[in-house]
């Protein structure tokens, strides 16, 4: 129990981030759901909010429970990927990428980046770390 215990903690934090987003998807979705999805580019935004929420709200709690955690991790890789891909690149950038904007802000960069994407690669970190303990081993050279 021990040695797992390092792990079990990423998994409850990683979980508890993305069940609590999933969840202001529903309960915010001007602000943080289909309407966030609207003003970021993404298409369908009224059928792609409710179906990424119900994805981290389930995978969540797998990462919590440790139930099929490396399946879940995986899931949940796809959806911090695009968040990054669209809503903080365009910041490291400092112009769109694509059809996703960047936020107007002072300052634009790598500084600007870390600062705003710090919980998104958090969890990218916790994520790979989840997939990596699962066993799910990842080679440049094929198996």
């Amino acid at each position: 129990m021990r040695k797992s215990l390092p792990m079990i903690l990423i998994r409850v934090i990683v979980g508890v981030v993305f069940i609590t987003e999933g969840i202001l998807k529903f309960a915010r979705p001007a602000e943080l759901g289909a309407g966030r999805f609207a003003h970021i580019g993404l298409p369908w935004p009224h059928l792609l909010a409710p179906l990424v929420g119900s994805v981290e709200i389930a995978a969540g709690a797998a990462l919590i429970l440790g139930f099929f955690a490396g399946d879940a991790a995986l899931l949940l890789l796809v959806v911090i990927l695009t968040a990054i891909a669209t809503t903080k690149i365009p910041i490291l950038l400092g112009h769109h990428l694509g059809p996703f904007g960047a936020p107007k802000l002072d300052q634009y960069g790598v500084l600007s980046f870390i600062h705003e994407a710090r919980t998104d690669l958090a969890m990218l970190f916790g994520l790979i770390a989840i997939l990596l303990d699962s066993g799910m081993r990842f080679s440049l050279r094929g198996r």
